[in-house]
């Protein structure tokens, strides 16, 4: 039999190996036959299922599994099972090597011009003037010291390639610590995902990655499906196949209809139990990771261990690229965006562009180009008038002629001329600034983790600081989600405390504890506490867990029942999903005929009871009236002491003839009340305090959730975010929609710019209504500043809202695999508080940013004034190249560290949240950089001009071309460098503080750069030479160099005082693109601009982010952003 039934199933029989095929390690399915069982759908596969199987319990005899039992938990027989059907595990893409990375920094733009300016710097040093010069050329003769010049000639440009491999060097080894980080944090995240299977008859959750074929897997609500499977039995199953098919359809799957359940997809609605029949790479998701290359190598690996014989080997590969086929057309939407990315990755890197884009990076890149052409604008002016100035002074004042023999001479003037136009380029462009990014995201990244948020897009830290509004949810971020049932109404009694069950009547007591326990999900228990004195735990969906413990506090328990009815028993469910707001379960009674329990949102079920249990346990007529009057005096008080009101009902249908199970509104109605319950779910006690910090912050904290409006209004009165007073709006999901829709049923923008800046609750709101609500607050033009929203979510209905919003924040604990697949970041504590630590890790990453601007800035306009006026009148800068390249250094690598890595402090959420279109250099920054600016020039050119008076020295003005070092250039540059130093420390502080020594020692880092820096500078002044241009300078030189320096901090304090608010000339720069200057098109454009950067970012870190059987979801999801306008 099992020979004909697997010849009809091979496409190609070969009668040889037929006979052996089916005993491959014992088991009665090739990998093979799996496989393309796992190709059909609906129809198809069951045919397929009945042709060679007989039905789904024979494919389970096959396997060697039983449907309840599952496998014995017996490590050779898994050992086995793996061997043969390969492991769960689709091997990650290879990690790009530190070279790649190095290659990649090298295509910064500012890298490249000073690559280009160091090899033409040391090209044209090796080339030397032949002959000797004669006294015609004029007075370019350098006298002795030629030779010892000449020779060092190469070190301007070596110093240039130094900096530049310092700078790659540096952002490689960021990106490759960051990968790394990353394939950590996936490898945890992998290991932390736990499925729940049943072996021996037990209920286990294992490793996803110990999954095998043969295990029999529980599938529920919210699941992400790890493996391929068949079903066995489900409960109103509904699956999201969007990350496989495209299609946004939520298809139904039962175990007569359509039974296929595919890895890669998600639960949407109801539960099951299926039979695992592929895994790893032989799975559809892993089928793909094949196709775009991820698991090439191990799946031929995997097929030498799996196969003995070469035939069963070809058959398995033919079907297996016929299976490639399949899928590649069946994916077709994934495909054309991912698979196609690849290939043109491969062909062109460079094409791709590297990194993602957020408001920040936006203005730095607008500032970056902005100070780079005014930079080169000063450079091109620089080396035209010297050269202008040398020409006429040679040429027509001394009335010199042009020599043949002299050409050399004057091309090295020239090159000279070239290469201080260089560096004052070099030192113009700020290419610190994608340095000073990157250290501070990923210190703060880093340092988040500890705070409990697990950044998955970098630049969610930085958009965080900006947050202007938080939509939260309310259980399990604001509140314990530890709930217990604290109030009832049983029998025609309010209890305010748990009722003793000697108080209730037999009946009702046995109808309720039958009515929990069956019509809940039966992986929803409760455990004895893991310590002693520890409350007991509670597995499973918590609502329901509130009930089975009252169930317990009733003196009864729970487990007998559903001993009694197992799961497989169940007739009929009707799970729990956000637009039902209840759950039903049918049972079919002793007599024939059938029972539907009901549980469910109180307002809702008690809309569908005609009848209500009176105290002996009799049906009592259950009119509008009475409903009103339940309300008034039972569920209204119970929702103001803030309790979640949850309706518990029956129904019986007689034997005589059974409804129509699939006309739900028939069936579900016309119940009798047995009891309703007050759960409580007590706010966290550390909400209240996040939240008032949050508002003094200037941040917006609304709460959406699906609860009842009272209970709603009273939990956000306790946590503080409405106030007595205040003049606030809380709505239910129906009155917030009809007053932002038109008559046709259009939300419109005016009217949700009407509603939002006063909601602060909104409940019973549907999942759509959060993604509507925080769509159009990120939408809205009113008010002085575009918003900035944060969006909490734990449950799969929150996904949509969570992919909008600015960041998203997912639950790390109770939180489904599909919301934390749509977040940002998520908070491994599930805290409210963890999200407060967040805003202020941006903010600080923003100031940061801004701290290392307002110092740049500084340093660059006065190197680039001294560097052109410099040379316009003396014809030679008084800062030489390398001088200015260890500025460059101090001002760029070292800056960017020490000042990218200041840590947060609690005052940082004393100010208003700086929104999308505030400035990154403000009007205060603005008055700081030039006021300092003024004061080193004053110093510089006074020193230039009349130093050699002051110190009495030899004048550097003027000297001929090969000339060794001067005192008086050499004090310049020093003091230049002191008054950088301590420019640092005013650096730190960039809203106008007094006190620049604030917190300096709780930042090591920050102390060692400018202590380090301090005696690099002693040392290349003292010992530098030729090479820096530098002569030794005596102690009483070095104190005046120093007291100068120490100037700029008394100078701080003196700019301090202008009031900035006087300086209405300042300009601030670095605008994020301005409401007034963007047309419709361009709004259009920078949202298309967003979206491609935010799918850049998520197919960059797609392969290595997490868990590989999670990424499916996330490349549709960046495909359905890419196909869906925005």
């Amino acid at each position: 039999m099992g020979d004909m039934a697997n010849s009809s199933i091979e496409f190609h029989p070969k009668p040889q190996q037929q006979r052996e095929v089916p005993h491959v390690g014992g088991f009665g399915c090739t990998l093979a036959e799996l496989r393309s069982l796992m190709e059909l759908r609906g129809a198809e596969a069951l045919q397929k299922i009945q042709e060679a199987y007989g039905d789904v319990s024979g494919l389970c005899r096959r396997l060697k599994t039983s449907p309840t039992e599952g496998l014995a938990d017996n490590t050779n027989d898994l050992e086995k099972r793996r061997q043969i059907y390969g492991q769960n595990f689709i091997p990650p893409k290879q990690p790009k090597t530190f070279l790649q990375l190095v290659w990649e920094a090298l295509q910064d733009v500012t890298l490249i011009i000073l690559e280009v300016a160091a090899i033409v710097s040391l090209g044209l040093s090796f080339y030397a003037p032949p002959g000797e010069e004669s006294e015609a050329c004029g007075n370019v003769s350098g006298g002795a010291e030629d030779e010892g010049e000449a020779e060092a000639g190469w070190i301007e440009g070596a110093a240039i390639l130094l900096s530049v491999i310092c700078v790659v060097l540096v952002t490689a080894f960021n990106d490759w610590s960051k990968e790394k980080q990353f394939r950590g944090l996936q490898s945890r995240i992998e290991q932390e995902q736990k499925f729940t299977v049943i072996r021996n008859g037990q209920l286990l959750q294992v490793p996803v990655a110990a999954l095998v074929v043969g295990d029999i897997a529980q599938v529920k609500y919210g699941d992400l499906l790890p493996a391929d499977g068949v079903l066995i039995q489900g409960n109103d199953l509904k699956i999201d196949e969007s990350s496989l098919t495209g299609e946004s359809d939520h298809v139904r799957k039962s175990a007569d209809k359509d039974p296929m359940l595919l890895s890669g997809t998600h639960v949407m609605e109801g539960s099951g139990r299926m039979v695992v029949t592929a895994v790893g790479v032989n799975s559809q998701t892993g089928i793909i990771f094949t196709l775009l290359g991820a698991g090439g190598e191990e799946e031929e690996k995997k097929d030498k261990k799996g196969k003995q014989q070469d035939g069963a080997m070809d058959s398995s590969q033919t079907r297996a690229k016929k299976q490639d086929g399949a899928v590649a057309m069946e994916m077709q939407p994934l495909k054309s965006a991912e698979g196609g990315e690849m290939e043109e990755r491969e062909k062109k890197k460079a094409n791709v562009p590297k990194k993602e884009k957020s408001v920040l990076q936006g203005k730095l890149t607008k500032l970056a180009v902005q100070i780079g052409k005014a930079g080169l604008v000063m450079s091109a002016i620089t080396v035209i008038i010297l050269v202008l100035y040398f020409v006429i002074e040679t040429f027509v004042v001394d009335g010199r002629v042009w020599l043949a023999e002299c050409t050399p001479v004057y091309v090295q003037y020239f090159v000279k001329f070239f290469i201080i136009g260089v560096t004052v380029l070099v030192v113009a462009v700020p290419e610190g600034l994608p340095l000073a990014v990157t250290i501070s995201l990923a210190y703060s990244v880093k340092k988040m983790m500890k705070d409990n948020n697990l950044v998955r897009h970098l630049d969610a830290c930085e958009t965080m600081g900006n947050a202007t509004a938080i939509c939260s949810d309310k259980t399990g971020t604001l509140t314990t989600n530890r709930m217990t049932v604290v109030q009832s109404y049983l029998g025609d009694t309010h209890y305010k405390e748990i009722p003793a069950p000697s108080a209730l009547t037999p009946k009702i007591l046995d109808l309720l504890v039958h009515a929990i326990s069956i019509n809940s999900a039966y992986t929803t228990k409760i455990l004895p506490p893991e310590k002693e004195g520890a409350l007991p735990r509670q597995v499973g969906n918590k609502t329901e867990c509130a009930l089975l413990g009252f169930v317990l506090d009733l003196k009864r328990d729970f487990q007998p029942v559903r001993e009694q009815i197992p799961e497989d028993q169940l007739y009929k469910v009707y799970t729990f999903n956000s637009v039902r707001k209840s759950m039903s379960t049918v049972i079919r009674m002793p007599d024939g005929g059938f029972r539907l329990f009901s549980k469910g949102a109180s307002e809702i079920l008690l809309k569908k009871c005609t009848n209500i249990l009176n105290s002996n346990g009799e049906l009592r007529g259950f009119r509008p009236r009475d409903r009103d009057d339940m309300v008034k005096k039972i569920i209204e008080p119970m929702a103001c002491d803030g309790l979640r009101t949850i309706c518990i009902a029956y129904r019986d249908f007689s034997a005589i003839q059974e409804p129509d199970w699939d006309n739900e509104n028939e069936v579900v109605g016309d119940l009798t009340c047995i009891a309703v319950v007050g759960i409580e779910d007590p706010v966290r006690p550390e909400v209240p305090e996040a939240i008032r910090k949050c508002q003094r912050a200037g941040i917006t904290v609304r709460m959406v959730t699906g609860d009842n409006i009272n209970t709603a209004r009273a939990i956000a009165a306790k946590c503080g975010i409405i106030q007595p007073g205040e003049d606030f709006l809380c709505l239910e999901g129906k009155e917030f929609n009809r007053r932002i829709r038109n008559e046709k049923g259009e939300i419109e923008q005016e009217r949700l710019d009407k509603v939002w800046p006063k909601l602060r609750v909104l409940a019973r709101s549907s999942p759509t209504d959060k993604h509507t609500l925080v769509k159009g607050i990120i939408d809205s033009t009113t008010g002085e500043q575009r918003q900035v929203v944060a969006v909490t979510g734990d449950g799969t209905n929150d996904g949509p809202a969570l992919k909008k919003a600015d960041v998203g924040f997912a639950m790390g604990i109770a939180g489904t695999d599909v919301a934390k697949e749509a977040s940002d970041i998520i908070l491994t504590d599930d805290n409210f508080t963890s999200i407060v630590k967040a805003v202020m890790w941006g903010r600080n990453v923003y100031d940061s940013i801004s701290k290392f601007l307002q110092f740049q800035l500084t340093v660059n306009v006065v190197a680039v004034i001294v560097a052109f006026t410099g040379a316009c009148i003396t014809q030679d800068s008084p800062l030489k190249a390398v001088q200015m390249l260890w500025v460059n250094l101090i001002m760029d690598t070292f800056a960017s560290l020490a000042l990218a890595t200041e840590p947060p402090t609690e005052s940082l959420l004393l100010r208003k949240p700086y929104g999308r279109d505030k400035p990154l250099i403000s009007r205060t920054m603005m008055k700081n950089i030039l006021g300092h600016a003024v004061y080193q020039l004053t110093i510089i050119f006074t020193l230039l001009f009349v130093g050699e008076l002051f110190f009495d020295i030899d004048s550097g003005r003027n000297a001929p071309l090969h000339s060794p070092p001067s005192e008086h250039y050499t004090i310049i540059f020093n003091t230049f460098v002191m008054m950088q130093l301590f420019n640092e420390i005013n650096a730190r502080k960039i809203h106008g503080e007094r006190n620049v020594f604030d917190g300096i020692f709780s930042n090591p880092i920050f102390c060692t750069i400018v202590l380090g820096t301090f005696g690099i500078q002693i040392v290349i002044v003292q010992f530098g030479g030729k090479p820096f241009s530098c002569s030794p300078l005596s102690t009483e030189q070095w104190l005046w160099c120093l007291f100068v320096g120490v100037g700029e901090l008394v100078w701080g304090q003196v700019i301090a005082t202008i009031p900035t608010s006087q300086l209405k000339c300042l300009k601030e720069a670095g605008h994020g693109p301005g409401k007034d200057e963007m047309t419709d098109e361009e709004l259009a454009e920078g949202e298309e601009e967003i979206d491609h950067a935010e799918r850049e970012l998520r197919r960059g870190q797609i392969l290595w982010f997490r868990g590989l059987n999670r990424i499916q979801t996330q490349e549709t999801v960046s495909v359905t952003t890419s196909s869906t306008p925005s």
